[in-house]
């Protein structure tokens, strides 16, 4: 009965799912139980419109931290992807600081050819209790200048603890970039590169949020010690609004919370948090009916249908459940008067959702391609178990995406 009453649930997903998107494509399948999985999707837009897509390749057949993962990628250039590679291989070594690399975040510079890359690394488990400050779990990057073809490996863990060593609540004990995207800043340049944003997932208290005006080569904590983004959040991302601030969207059971960073010095990076808001069925939100999953936040420009009005539209992709099933994306348009908005209006009535998977499925990120589709690249099971997934790519038209109600804005007009 439980399984039928499960079925029907998934009813309405099932007719809808897909309808309208384009180039789904299955990009690294794992083929059977027994074999080795892959997981934790990571994609960006370089600067040639080429794609660059990451993902674990667990020989541990586990999370990060429990032996050997390696990550794999592959690169889409003029419509076509490419044959399957290696970025960077775990050794497997118990206790060694290269025993795995997982959970990729990327982002890649809009103004060079410069790819950064954050991992988490080496032999130690985020939640266990015997990974500390002295014993942390470690952070890497990667950085390629040359458009993915070289890279330069350097590990950053202690240049990340230490920021919050004098925290008045005590330090951070165990903490990694959350996976997926690594925004970067629309507006802001107050060094060598665009700001970059990296939201943390930590213990204790919850998300911590950097940021970075050279391009990940050293980074500053967004607020004050005294801070807390999202006491009780997870994996966690960042986005900007329309008036620069910035916009923290977190991983929690049934939903998101959501959190506004306002400037008081932006080339500094002073401001302060609001109070996490969270977002769920109870306030129309984006709910996760009986989950908590790594989504990825945008906010994009489009064009009202009705009257021709350029808007700009928050758009969150998260599984909607029940479970880790049926990968969607939830949207709704912001006011006009951006500044208006707080955490707490921002975390409800989201009233656009369109189904993207109509089974077992979990992570997934997001970017706004060049033309206005919204690329989605997700976690979906192949053997109808929450257990092994198969990491799938599609696109999605504006129009499709929100039922016809919004087009796609590009160079100061709209796309129909």
């Amino acid at each position: 009965m439980k399984k039928l009453a499960f079925l029907m649930l998934l009813v309405p997903f099932i007719a809808f799912a897909q309808e309208g998107a384009k180039n789904k494509v299955t990009l690294f399948r794992s083929c059977q139980t027994d074999s080795i999985p892959y997981r934790i999707p990571a994609i960006a837009e370089l600067q040639d419109g080429s794609f660059y897509a990451l993902a674990d390749y667990r020989h541990c057949k586990s999370d990060i931290g429990f032996g050997r993962v390696d990550i794999r990628g592959k690169v889409l250039k003029r419509n076509r992807w490419g044959k399957e590679f290696v970025l960077i291989e775990g050794t497997g070594v118990e206790g060694a600081v290269d025993c795995g690399y997982g959970d990729p975040a990327i982002v890649a510079d809009r103004e060079s050819n410069e790819i950064l890359v954050v991992l988490v690394c080496g032999n130690t488990i985020y939640w266990h209790p015997s990974t500390t400050r002295d014993n942390p779990n470690r952070i890497s990057t990667m950085r390629s200048l040359d458009g993915g073809r070289t890279w330069e490996l350097k590990e950053i863990t202690e240049q990340i603890y230490s920021l919050f060593d004098e925290a008045p609540d005590g330090c951070v004990q165990s903490c990694f970039v959350a996976s997926g995207k690594i925004f970067q800043s629309r507006m802001v340049k107050a060094g060598s590169h665009y700001r970059i944003y990296a939201a943390l997932t930590a213990r204790p208290n919850g998300n911590r949020v950097l940021y970075s005006d050279d391009f990940g080569r050293t980074w500053n904590v967004l607020g004050t010690l005294d801070q807390q983004p999202a006491p009780y959040g997870d994996e966690a991302k960042c986005e900007e609004l329309p008036d620069g601030r910035v916009v923290l969207s977190s991983r929690a059971m049934g939903g998101r919370y959501f959190n506004i960073y306002t400037y008081t010095d932006l080339e500094k990076g002073t401001g302060n948090w609001g109070s996490a808001a969270p977002s769920g069925r109870r306030v129309n939100g984006c709910a996760g009916l009986e989950n908590a999953c790594n989504g990825e936040l945008l906010i994009v420009p489009a064009v009202r249908k009705e009257d021709g009005k350029k808007v700009h539209l928050a758009i969150q992709s998260t599984a909607f459940g029940p479970k880790r099933t049926n990968v969607g994306i939830y949207a709704k348009e912001l006011p006009e008067d951006v500044s208006s908005v707080t955490p707490e209006s921002f975390a409800r009535d989201w009233n656009i959702r369109y189904p993207v998977s109509s089974t077992w499925s979990a992570y997934s990120t997001m970017i706004r391609k060049r033309n206005g589709d919204i690329a989605i690249y997700y976690e979906e099971s192949h053997n109808g178990m929450d257990t092994v997934y198969d990491m799938l790519y599609c696109e999605i038209p504006m129009e499709v995406l929100t039922s016809g109600r919004y087009f796609s804005y590009l160079c100061g007009k709209s796309r129909k």
